[in-house]
Protein backbone atom coordinates (compact mmCIF):
# COMPACT_ATOMS: atom_id res chain seq x y z
CA UNK A 1 0.00 0.00 0.00
CA UNK A 2 1.11 3.04 -1.17
CA UNK A 3 0.24 6.47 0.13
CA UNK A 4 1.02 10.02 -1.27
CA UNK A 5 1.11 13.33 0.36
CA UNK A 6 3.31 16.14 0.53
CA UNK A 7 5.83 17.39 3.27
CA UNK A 8 4.00 20.43 4.49
CA UNK A 9 0.45 18.40 4.70
CA UNK A 10 -0.23 17.66 8.81
CA UNK A 11 -2.83 16.25 10.38
CA UNK A 12 -3.41 17.50 14.10
CA UNK A 13 -0.03 18.28 15.30
CA UNK A 14 2.07 16.11 12.97
CA UNK A 15 2.94 15.76 9.59
CA UNK A 16 0.54 13.37 7.50
CA UNK A 17 3.82 11.10 7.12
CA UNK A 18 4.32 10.37 10.56
CA UNK A 19 0.81 10.48 11.94
CA UNK A 20 0.87 7.33 8.90
CA UNK A 21 3.86 5.76 10.36
CA UNK A 22 2.41 5.56 13.95
CA UNK A 23 -0.50 4.62 13.21
CA UNK A 24 0.90 2.08 11.59
CA UNK A 25 3.06 0.66 13.97
CA UNK A 26 0.37 0.39 16.58
CA UNK A 27 -1.26 -1.73 14.12
CA UNK A 28 1.54 -3.63 14.31
CA UNK A 29 2.73 -2.90 10.47
CA UNK A 30 6.61 -3.19 10.35
CA UNK A 31 7.35 -2.73 6.50
CA UNK A 32 7.25 0.95 5.97
CA UNK A 33 9.51 3.36 4.14
CA UNK A 34 8.75 6.68 3.71
CA UNK A 35 10.59 8.14 -0.06
CA UNK A 36 10.64 12.07 -0.57
CA UNK A 37 10.28 12.74 -4.31
CA UNK A 38 11.79 15.74 -6.09
CA UNK A 39 8.56 16.16 -7.81
CA UNK A 40 4.82 15.29 -8.75
CA UNK A 41 1.42 15.79 -9.94
CA UNK A 42 -1.13 15.93 -8.18
CA UNK A 43 -4.79 14.88 -8.16
CA UNK A 44 -5.69 18.38 -9.33
CA UNK A 45 -3.06 18.86 -12.06
CA UNK A 46 -0.84 21.48 -10.19
CA UNK A 47 2.90 20.07 -10.09
CA UNK A 48 4.35 19.63 -6.63
CA UNK A 49 7.99 19.86 -6.25
CA UNK A 50 11.32 20.74 -3.78
CA UNK A 51 12.27 23.67 -4.11
CA UNK A 52 15.30 25.52 -2.84
CA UNK A 53 14.49 27.71 -0.16
CA UNK A 54 11.05 25.77 0.59
CA UNK A 55 10.76 21.71 0.88
CA UNK A 56 7.19 22.17 2.18
CA UNK A 57 5.81 21.17 -1.19
CA UNK A 58 8.04 17.75 -1.67
CA UNK A 59 5.58 14.82 -2.25
CA UNK A 60 6.54 11.96 -0.11
CA UNK A 61 5.37 8.65 -0.64
CA UNK A 62 4.61 6.13 2.74
CA UNK A 63 5.17 2.42 1.23
CA UNK A 64 3.87 -0.14 3.71
CA UNK A 65 3.78 -3.94 3.48
CA UNK A 66 1.20 -4.82 5.30
CA UNK A 67 -1.47 -7.81 5.20
CA UNK A 68 -4.74 -7.23 3.79
CA UNK A 69 -6.47 -7.47 7.42
CA UNK A 70 -3.74 -4.85 8.75
CA UNK A 71 -4.27 -3.03 5.06
CA UNK A 72 -8.10 -2.68 5.97
CA UNK A 73 -7.45 -1.81 9.60
CA UNK A 74 -5.25 1.27 8.68
CA UNK A 75 -7.92 2.35 6.25
CA UNK A 76 -10.54 2.37 8.66
CA UNK A 77 -8.27 4.70 10.76
CA UNK A 78 -7.35 6.99 8.13
CA UNK A 79 -11.07 6.98 7.13
CA UNK A 80 -12.13 7.88 10.34
CA UNK A 81 -9.88 10.45 10.97
CA UNK A 82 -10.95 12.02 8.10
CA UNK A 83 -7.46 12.40 6.89
CA UNK A 84 -6.97 13.79 3.00
CA UNK A 85 -4.50 11.56 1.52
CA UNK A 86 -4.39 9.87 -1.76
CA UNK A 87 -3.77 5.91 -2.12
CA UNK A 88 -3.15 2.81 -3.97
CA UNK A 89 -3.53 -0.35 -3.23
CA UNK A 90 -1.73 -3.53 -5.04
CA UNK A 91 -1.60 -7.84 -3.36
CA UNK A 92 1.67 -8.41 -3.57
CA UNK A 93 3.75 -11.49 -2.27
CA UNK A 94 5.96 -10.67 0.89
CA UNK A 95 8.22 -12.09 3.24
CA UNK A 96 11.77 -12.92 4.29
CA UNK A 97 14.72 -14.44 2.95
CA UNK A 98 17.74 -15.29 4.40
CA UNK A 99 18.81 -14.17 8.01
CA UNK A 100 21.14 -15.06 10.27
CA UNK A 101 22.99 -18.34 9.68
CA UNK A 102 23.27 -18.98 13.91
CA UNK A 103 19.47 -18.73 13.64
CA UNK A 104 18.32 -20.96 11.48
CA UNK A 105 17.87 -24.86 11.05
CA UNK A 106 19.46 -27.16 9.15
CA UNK A 107 17.39 -26.34 6.26
CA UNK A 108 17.20 -22.73 6.87
CA UNK A 109 21.46 -22.35 6.42
CA UNK A 110 22.22 -20.51 3.10
CA UNK A 111 25.80 -20.12 1.54
CA UNK A 112 27.33 -16.88 0.57
CA UNK A 113 28.47 -15.82 -2.50
CA UNK A 114 31.34 -14.29 -0.62
CA UNK A 115 31.97 -15.67 2.75
CA UNK A 116 34.70 -14.27 5.38
CA UNK A 117 37.65 -15.57 6.56
CA UNK A 118 38.09 -18.34 4.03
CA UNK A 119 34.38 -20.33 5.79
Amino acid sequence: MTFCTERNRRHGHQTVCEWLLHEARGLGIRGATVISCAQGVGHAGALHAAHALSLGDQPQQVILAATDADADRLLEIVRAANVHVFFTRTRVEFGWIGGDEADAGAEGRHRRLFSRHGR
